[in-house]
């Protein structure tokens, strides 16, 4: 069985029940708890939610705009771009999945909606790809298992080109 046909990625709902998620880290578990439904409602970003056919959140991510200075960017990535200050991107902000489901693949499920869904949005609103914070060294290696680059002006943020993504999905 597909993973596509036992669990939905959806926008956050008021009727989604936060309080049961526990991926472990405190961090992710207080956002999607305390802070996430304000920032739908304000725009600042975007939350997604991984739910099984009951509507329990076994996972979610966020997305949001991001400008990302030239400079920080690989060398080879940041001279095919034009020389602009900042360049926009897309923030995937914070992606976790329940301890009670690691090791299913969700969590690489729901990086590959959340890329899918920025390569979607390029359609409309510009990007050259998407920026992700490594929390701990799991985290960071997990983005770079999947072809993220280390950014040169923070080592723990990572960067996956949209032309990368592209090859991906262009088939669609």
């Amino acid at each position: 069985m597909h993973l596509e046909s036992q669990y939905r990625v959806k926008p956050l709902g008021p009727s989604h029940d936060r309080t049961a998620f526990y991926s472990g880290v405190p961090e992710l578990d207080e956002y999607l708890r305390r802070q996430a439904g304000q920032d739908a409602r304000r725009k600042v970003a975007v939350p997604f939610v991984l739910v099984d056919t009951e509507d329990v959140i076994l996972g979610y991510y966020t997305l949001s705009a991001y400008g990302i200075r030239l400079e920080a960017l690989p060398k080879d990535i940041s001279k095919r771009l034009p020389r602009y200050p900042l360049v926009p991107a897309t923030l995937l902000g914070r992606l976790a999945v329940s301890s009670t489901y690691r090791g299913r693949g969700l969590g690489r499920f729901l990086l590959m909606d959340a890329l899918h869904r920025s390569w979607q949005n390029t359609r409309d609103v510009a990007s050259v790809g998407v920026v992700v914070e490594g929390l701990d060294e799991a985290a960071r290696r997990f983005y770079l298992h999947h072809e993220y680059l280390p950014l040169l002006d923070h080592a723990s943020r990572l960067f996956l080109p949209m032309v990368t993504i592209e090859k991906v999905f262009q088939t669609e």
